[in-house]
C-alpha cells in the first residue's frame, strides 16, 4: 500500500499521506515516500503546484507513539538510512500548500509550517506538542514559527505545546484560509490550479527562493537579489505582459529542478 496517494490535475499534483488507521502518524517510510514524491514533482515540468493533507479526519498528528516506543526499548534510531531535513518541502521550487484537514501535531506541524500556504478546516486541532513530551523545537520549528505568527505568538505555541483550533490559528496568522471540513482540499486544489494557470513556473520558484532565504540576508542582499532576478526572468516577463495586453491566458512554461545535496540545505533556485 503507498503510504502517499497522488493524483496530478491541471498542473497541479495532490498528495495525501495514507495511513488512516494511525490517523497519518509519522514514520520514517512514510517520510522516505513523501519526500521522493517531492523531489520527482520538483523535476516534473508538469507540476506547477502542490498540495498535501491527509487521508480520513487528521492530517498528521506527529510520529508514530508505537514506532517511538519501539525505538525507546531497543536504543536503536528510528533508521540507518539517510534522511532528508524535515523541512525538505522549503526546498521545492514550486508552491506546497498544507490542506489541514484535522489533527496536526508535532511533526505534522513541521510539515504544514513547511508548506508555503496553510488551508485549515474549521475544528481541526494544531499543537507544536514538543514541550509535552520533554523535547526542544525540533526541525527548525523555532526559526519558522515567529516568521510565520511573530515571536510572542511563537513563544506560546512553543513553550505551552498546548492544542489550538483552525479558528484560532487564523486569528494568529498561523493558518491562510478557514474552511469546511467537506471542502479544505478543494479549496486548496482551487487554489492551486489558479496558480498553475495564471502565474509563471519560474516566476514563482524565485519568490519562494526570495521570501524564505532572504530572512538569512540584508536587506540590500535582498534588493540585489531582486535586481538580478528581474534580468534573469526576462522572458517570463514578456510572456506576462503579451499575455495581458492581448487578453489571454499566459502560456509559461513548466518548471524542472533537480533538487542537489546543496538546494536540500540551502534554498536555492534557479532563475
Amino acid at each position: 500500500m503507498s503510504l502517499v496517494l497522488r493524483k496530478v490535475d491541471g498542473g497541479v499534483l495532490l498528495l495525501t499521506l495514507n495511513r488512516p488507521e494511525r490517523n497519518n502518524a509519522w514514520t520514517v517510510e512514510m517520510e522516505q515516500e513523501y519526500f521522493e514524491v517531492l523531489a520527482e514533482a520538483s523535476a516534473d515540468a508538469e507540476v506547477r503546484a502542490i498540495v498535501v493533507t491527509g487521508a480520513g479526519k487528521s492530517f498528521c498528528p506527529g510520529l508514530d507513539m508505537q514506532v517511538l516506543a519501539e525505538s525507546g526499548a531497543t536504543g536503536k534510531p528510528l533508521t540507518d538510512q539517510p534522511r532528508r531535513p524535515m523541512t525538505f518541502a522549503r526546498t521545492v521550487p514550486k508552491p506546497v500548500i498544507a490542506a489541514i484537514n484535522g489533527a496536526c501535531a508535532g511533526i505534522g506541524m513541521v510539515q504544514a509550517c513547511s508548506a508555503d500556504l496553510r488551508f485549515a478546516a474549521r475544528g481541526a486541532k494544531l499543537a507544536t506538542s514538543f514541550a509535552r513530551r520533554g523535547l526542544p523545537a525540533e526541525n527548525a520549528l523555532a526559526w519558522i514559527l515567529p516568521r510565520l505568527v511573530g515571536t510572542g505568538v511563537a513563544m506560546d505555541l512553543l513553550l505551552s505545546g498546548r492544542t489550538i483550533q483552525a479558528e484560532e490559528a487564523a486569528a494568529l496568522g498561523l493558518v491562510e484560509r478557514l474552511c469546511s471540513p467537506e471542502t479544505v482540499v478543494a479549496e486548496a486544489v482551487d487554489y492551486a490550479k489558479d496558480l498553475a494557470t495564471y502565474c509563471s513556473p519560474r516566476a514563482m520558484g524565485a519568490i519562494k527562493r526570495q521570501v524564505w532565504q532572504d530572512w538569512e540576508d540584508t536587506a540590500e542582499q535582498s534588493r540585489q537579489t531582486a535586481l538580478a532576478l528581474v534580468e534573469a526572468l526576462r522572458s517570463e516577463m514578456k510572456e506576462g505582459s503579451a499575455s495581458y495586453i492581448e487578453k489571454r491566458p499566459p502560456a509559461f512554461p513548466g518548471l524542472s529542478v533537480a533538487l542537489t545535496e546543496e538546494r536540500t540545505t540551502r534554498t536555492v533556485y534557479p532563475a
